[in-house]
């Protein structure tokens, strides 16, 4: 039988296609190419915005809120800071968090520019902490003759009664000491019940002492949570700080403008405040008489 012959292969075939496969990987490389070029400018520009994005954000958050610190002081300056201009009664507020106070050192301030008058101690928080150092605290400010006055630091998750007990408590005000101070700095979960829990507390704690409890928080606390007319009866202690004045623009008694001073006697810093009239008036808020609140019932 005879066999068939094989049809011997081009060459000019295999050339073909052996160029049509360069010419596709040529074509290949010079899309990946030009998939990756990327015009250098363009990379600076973008280099650029980020950057100026970057430290745009980086000053808003984190530099101008305390950029007041480094403006030119055209007032007078005290406790190492520039003081608020046509305030004459001065206090600060102090916790454990300042430590062992030497209140001798401390009551020399009286005789300075900017004497130290009043002065408000964390008494506790929640439902059943007790700062450590509030009796020490609050018995020597009265041996030194200091205006004093404790607050509650208030706690959203806790009960609103239990807070009020725990407070009453704790804290023994007689006649002359300032009103008891709610202070209210938490986010709540839901803001209807932080009100309703806030006037449990305020009400209880007045029919104790027999005077209207302090409230203190920040003014954008104050436009976001308590922005209620029930609360405005209420004399505010309201905490801002860095600025020629105070943003919030209802009445308010107290002022908390700072919380890096300097004093002495005190090693950590202090927040420093004011009060929104003469001392006079000051003591007109006071405690009133009566053998109830002494008695502690």
């Amino acid at each position: 039988m005879e066999k068939k012959k094989r049809k011997p292969s081009s060459g000019k075939s295999q050339s073909a296609k052996s160029a049509a496969g360069s010419k596709r990987v040529r074509k290949g490389k010079k899309k990946v190419a030009k998939e990756r070029s990327f015009p250098g400018w363009a990379y600076y520009v973008l280099m650029g915005l980020f950057a100026v994005a970057f430290l745009s954000a980086f000053f808003y958050f984190f530099i101008r809120p305390y950029s007041y610190r480094w403006k030119p002081c055209y007032g007078f300056k005290g406790y190492g800071i520039c003081m608020p201009s046509g305030f004459k009664v001065h206090g600060i507020d102090i916790s454990h968090h300042q430590g062992i106070v030497n209140w001798q050192m401390l009551s020399q301030t009286r005789q300075g520019q900017f004497p130290i008058r009043f002065i408000f101690m964390k008494a506790s928080e929640g439902g059943d902490y007790s700062d450590k150092v509030f009796q020490a605290n609050f018995d020597s400010a009265k041996v030194y003759g200091f205006v004093r006055g404790a607050y509650h630091f208030y706690n959203p998750k806790t009960d609103a009664s239990r807070q009020a007990d725990f407070f009453i408590r704790s804290v023994k005000l007689e006649e002359g000491d300032l009103p008891p101070v709610l202070d209210i700095e938490k986010r709540p979960d839901d803001e209807r019940v932080l009100r309703r829990d806030l006037k449990i507390w305020l009400d209880k704690v007045e029919k104790h002492y027999k005077v209207k409890p302090i409230l203190y928080t920040s003014y954008k606390y104050k436009t976001r949570y308590l922005n209620d007319s029930v609360f405005n009866s209420y004399p505010y202690w309201i905490a801002h700080y860095y600025v020629d004045s105070v943003e919030y623009q209802g009445s308010w008694k107290f002022w908390q403008h700072t919380d890096v001073g300097t004093l002495p006697g005190i090693k950590e810093k202090v927040d420093l405040n004011v009060f929104n009239g003469s001392l006079e008036e000051l003591m007109q808020m006071a405690v009133p008489k009566s053998e109830e609140i002494k008695t502690g019932i």
